[in-house]
């Protein structure tokens, strides 16, 4: 009985955090990422925590080694930025601020910015039932010398480490792993 218990709850806690993520198109000159899964939270309480990149970001992934030198100001032409000492990096601009609903960057993640490509990345957030659904989708352009379709992979595997973060930052308030 007792194996029987942890056998369902295993398997109701998989859906949660199982990450979905999946490299939908890619070719020389474009990739398309996109995720979906339910986080345990209202739909406000996700956005808010989405616009709180400081407190989830990996440090791994940002230039100054420290993800709390990260923000988003969430107004249609705000940045996403990364301040530390004297210097700066602007990661993207915010294209659309929907509280609880959307927030859409236009933004090349990374080593994408040396490439000179474009990239969108949408989170999208619906109510569900014990939370909400977080769709999130990355397309990034560029010419065909771009070569996406060899950095694709790379790109989901890091913007789905960020993701599971996200989750859980926004269900516990910590973003690391327990």
């Amino acid at each position: 009985m007792r194996a029987s218990v942890i056998v369902l709850f295993c398997l109701m806690a998989l859906p949660c955090t199982a990450a979905r993520a999946e490299v939908k198109e890619a070719a020389a000159d474009h990739l398309l990422l996109q995720d979906s899964r339910t986080v345990r939270v209202a739909p406000d309480r996700l956005y808010a925590a989405i616009v709180d990149i400081g407190h989830w970001w990996s440090s791994d992934h940002t230039y100054s080694g420290d993800a709390t030198h990260l923000s988003i100001q969430a107004e249609a032409g705000g940045c996403f930025c990364e301040r530390w000492a004297n210097q700066s990096v602007a990661h993207g601009r915010v294209l659309m601020a929907a509280p609880g609903h959307r927030l859409r960057l236009d933004t090349a993640l990374g080593p994408l910015q040396a490439m000179a490509v474009q990239g969108v990345l949408t989170f999208t957030i619906k109510p569900a039932a014990g939370g909400a659904t977080l769709q999130l989708d990355y397309l990034v352009n560029g010419a065909s010398s771009s070569g996406l379709d060899k950095v694709a992979p790379g790109v989901n595997e890091v913007l789905m480490q960020q993701l599971q973060r996200l989750q859980r930052f926004a269900e516990t308030g910590k973003a690391e792993a327990p």
